[in-house]
């Protein structure tokens, strides 16, 4: 494991002073972490993007207790994706009018499988899972695989393209029972902040399997780019 910088060796004890915090004060703890530095240490230089981590009651090596999703946030993630198709006939025009940043069939197939991995997110209709089912090795270790659950295997091209444009998130548990969600940048208000993760935690508990058991809604921690963890009460 690399060695910490001063930098988050200083806000990381900041960060654990602060205990629990309630969701407003947790996003207002972690926009000001960075003014508590001393003058000597430099600041970050980009707008970082804010995510949560939660840890689920859930046991994921069982097919019924996966919690998996999508979810358009009401202040998007302030990032403009980069939204892939895989369509034919009338829906390459379809596609490309709703914004998609790359649209086409085998040949786009064929670009990934050399390695080309440029884009966020991949869509594609039904009809062109022959062509984007072979490319499960590659795109389902880094979690861009189209699939029906997620949205992104649709006919309706164009709803899915804006709102992946819009900032729809998608979220998978993990083999540890944990969940990760990007939900802003830095830049955003607190306000903002605070009602994009309030949408996605409302969502969350939506999912909850029937099948788990016990405290579904374990803990929960707000962090960013060069920032640590800040534990939010739940």
């Amino acid at each position: 494991m690399a060695a910490q910088s001063k930098r988050m060796k200083t806000l990381s004890k900041k960060a654990s002073e602060f205990g629990v915090l309630s969701l407003p004060d947790a996003v207002k703890a972690l926009k000001g972490l960075e003014d508590t530095l001393p003058k000597a240490i430099k600041r970050v230089g980009f707008d970082q993007t804010v995510e949560i981590a939660l840890r689920l009651g859930v046991d994921p090596r069982q097919a019924d207790q996966i919690v998996r999703g999508s979810i358009v946030l009401p202040h998007g993630i302030g990032k403009s994706q980069r939204v892939l198709v895989f369509a034919q006939g009338e829906n390459v025009k379809v596609a490309q009018t709703a914004g998609a940043d790359f649209v086409g069939a085998k040949e786009l197939a064929d670009k990934i499988k050399e390695g080309w991995l440029d884009f966020d997110v991949a869509i594609a209709t039904p009809d062109m899972m022959g062509v984007v089912g072979p490319l499960g090795r590659v795109l389902g270790p880094r979690g861009l695989m189209p699939s029906p659950r997620a949205g992104t295997v649709t006919q309706d091209v164009a709803t899915a393209v804006r709102e992946y444009k819009a900032g729809k998130v998608e979220f998978r548990v993990d083999n540890g029972s944990n969940l990760h969600c990007v939900v802003g940048k830095m830049s955003f208000d607190v306000v903002k902040l605070q009602e994009n993760i309030e949408s996605l935690l409302s969502y969350i508990r939506s999912l909850k399997p029937s099948a788990s058991k016990g405290v579904y809604l374990r803990g929960v921690v707000v962090s960013a780019t060069m920032l640590p963890s800040i534990v939010v009460a739940v």
